[in-house]
């Protein structure tokens, strides 16, 4: 069973110091969309599994769980922001976390809930913001914080809320797309406009950050970034890895309270 809490009105964009409505609104015409893995979200449904393999990884190393475990993340309460359908929230979930997922479009947050019911899940998905509910004083043992970033208003303002809704030992995962001509290349002009992977106007260049950037950023609100890990898409196999060292296009980094 799902829960839907902190709702707005209908047709209603959650509001933020950090929330552009402009960018929420492109995503929520394709709402409808989040789990047809051949629609305009097929990129996230191949990148997925190793989205997913990052996030393992980082949370097991960080709380020192036990390989093998059939709910590893079964003590820990679990924040995914911009959940978008629910690609990353119901993993989550089976992985045994208590999982709070939010999205500052009440369609995405529709169409999450639904299928996150179908599928007989437990999940906390709310039409909210990080600010929000950093005012409420949440807390969150893990802040998993995936292709946001890029999205925001206010990068800044926007790493200060998640900062306050961190635990003392907690952990947040990130991952955005740097800010190269490679990454221009792949992800606006052969993305967007060659093969059509997604809409055009999905991602703007000039919102992108450099891995250092990020890590200022992180680190002007009192967190320690570590170093980042990137994600390698090969074209002959049509699948994603990761890597140590090329972080040329997309890439994952974690943070925690310095």
């Amino acid at each position: 069973m799902t829960t839907q809490t902190e709702t707005l009105p209908e047709g209603q964009t959650a509001s933020g110091i950090t929330v552009d409505a402009d960018e929420v609104a492109f995503f929520a015409r394709i709402a409808d969309s989040w789990w047809d893995p051949t629609g305009p979200f097929k990129p996230l449904h191949q990148l997925n599994p190793t989205r997913l393999l990052y996030i393992r990884q980082q949370v097991e190393a960080h709380f020192r769980i036990k390989a093998g475990e059939k709910r590893p993340f079964a003590s820990l309460r679990l924040l995914d922001i911009g959940c978008g359908g629910g690609l990353i929230s119901e993993p989550m979930a089976r992985l045994g976390a208590d999982v709070v997922a939010v999205d500052a479009s009440d369609k995405n947050i529709k169409t999450a809930s639904l299928h996150a019911a179908q599928g007989g899940l437990e999940i906390d998905f709310r039409h909210t913001t990080a600010e929000a509910l950093a005012d409420a004083g949440e807390k969150f043992d893990v802040i998993v914080n995936m292709e946001v970033v890029e999205h925001v208003a206010d990068v800044n303002e926007y790493l200060s809320a998640c900062r306050a809704l961190m635990k003392p030992e907690g952990i947040m995962l990130l991952s955005t797309i740097n800010r190269t001509p490679k990454a221009y290349l792949f992800a606006i002009i052969g993305a967007e406009h060659v093969l059509r992977w997604l809409p055009v106007g999905a991602h703007d260049w000039n919102k992108f950050l450099k891995p250092e950037e990020l890590a200022d950023f992180l680190q002007a609100n009192n967190m320690k970034a570590n170093s980042p890990t990137g994600y390698v898409f090969s074209p002959f196999g049509q699948k994603w890895r990761l890597s140590d060292h090329d972080v040329s296009v997309n890439y994952a980094m974690s943070a925690t309270i310095a």
